[in-house]
């Protein structure tokens, strides 16, 4: 399979991409769906911020560098990769404090209604925010199965919030339809993009989306903890109150007035002051992916995925795969159950095929094709294939659950 991977990666029109990341020698990376590479150009960036921007020219460089707009500015950079305009995207915190904002909000713009639906096993921080609410006594959660979630939307539903790729499985929700069977329902809907955004094709406005958070760390390559962007569609954006009024989420931020009046555009969903040196660093992986494009970007993860497969059966390895077959009812990413999916995990990482592992028993690997390459699949499937003929695995050091994997 080695010299058939060589033919793909000569004739692959991403491959001149790979050398924008920073990608180490010996890994092959397969968890770009959790934590995305480095790009190249992002220390020179986070440098020119440091030591001109902060350093020489300080508090000036909230207007000179133009700090004041980099949210909306990087927002709207982000918004053709998700189907959205460029007013209604903005960068701002994180996942989990942007779900708070923008479930507080449609919980306000269907007032009789508490009750916001979503299924078990959804991303924890999306089930515990709807459970913080619902603590406050403003919500119900509400769980159903993926099979039985449209017969839950009714008269109660006030929100559907749904993770568009499930983080466990790769598993795509149809957008249109569920968006569309919640507003048939009288609900508004939120979609978590987290592993969805500048991994896969997206249109929010498309589907009539009203709502959308994603992260920026995993496919956009933002860095470790890089802040988070929250989607309102324009239709809703006066009537979207959500409750963190910070200040910089004012219509006059430096007017200082005791009294709070929301931003009459999408920076109302600001809250606290922008990290800038986390938003300078998201906004360097945005234009990298935004100049690769989405759309060949999710073109090669698919056949990335299905080579990877294909190394696999060639090399006689019947793993139990929980994602879906058809690589267009999936993101960029492969799921298999192991009874043993732990130290398989930590075995190949010592071998350098860095991917992840997932509770109680999934072996998950994440396919960012901007940097990756049809040889590493061949390469990943052969460590794959001796970890577990070897009995390798079964070491000490492998089995013992650190605190963080």
């Amino acid at each position: 399979m080695i010299e058939r991977a060589r033919q793909l990666d000569a004739g692959d029109p991403l491959t001149q991409f790979r050398d924008r990341f920073d990608v180490p020698e010996g890994v092959i990376y397969l968890d770009g769906n959790s934590l995305g590479c480095l790009p190249i150009a992002t220390p020179a960036r986070l440098e020119q911020v440091v030591r001109e921007e902060w350093g020489r020219d300080l508090i000036r460089s909230w207007n000179s560098a133009g700090w004041i707009d980099l949210p909306t500015r990087v927002g709207a950079k982000i918004a053709p990769l998700i189907g959205a305009k460029a007013h209604e995207v903005i960068v701002a915190d994180s996942v989990s404090v942007n779900l708070f904002k923008l479930m507080s909000a449609a919980l306000a713009m269907r007032p009789g209604r508490k009750v916001i639906l979503s299924e078990p096993g959804n991303f924890p921080t999306d089930i515990y925010m709807i459970e913080g609410l619902e603590g406050q006594g403003l919500a119900e959660r509400r769980l159903a199965e993926r099979d039985k979630l449209l017969e839950a939307l009714d008269e109660d539903a006030a929100l559907l919030v749904l993770t568009h790729a499930h983080y466990k499985t790769g598993e795509l929700f149809d957008m249109a339809e569920l968006t569309r069977a919640a507003h048939d329902a009288g609900a508004l809907v939120l979609w978590d993009l987290s592993h969805s955004g500048g991994a896969l094709p997206v249109d929010l406005n498309g589907c009539n989306a009203d709502f959308a958070v994603g992260c920026g760390y995993k496919y956009l390559n933002g860095g470790p903890g890089a802040p988070a962007y929250a989607f309102v569609a324009e239709r809703h954006i006066e009537n979207s109150n959500q409750p963190l009024s910070g200040w910089m989420g004012h219509a006059k931020p430096f007017a200082f007035s005791d009294d709070y009046t929301p931003a009459p555009g999408i920076e109302r969903l600001l809250c606290g002051t922008p990290g800038i040196l986390g938003v300078a660093a998201l906004e360097v992986g945005v234009e990298l992916i935004a100049e690769i494009g989405v759309e060949q970007l999710y073109a090669k993860s698919q056949k990335l995925s299905e080579f990877f497969r294909q190394c696999l059966t060639e090399r006689g390895l019947e793993l139990d795969l929980v994602s879906p077959s058809e690589p267009s009812a999936r993101g960029s990413q492969l799921s298999f159950r192991h009874p043993e999916a732990y130290a398989i995990c930590q075995a190949l990482i010592a071998r350098g095929v860095i991917g992840d592992f997932r509770d109680p028993d999934i072996l998950r690997f994440g396919f960012a094709p901007a940097y990756l390459r049809f040889e590493d699949m061949a390469e990943a499937a052969r460590h794959l294939a001796e970890v577990l003929e070897s009995g390798e695995w079964q070491r000490d050091e492998f089995r013992e659950r650190a605190a963080v994997t």
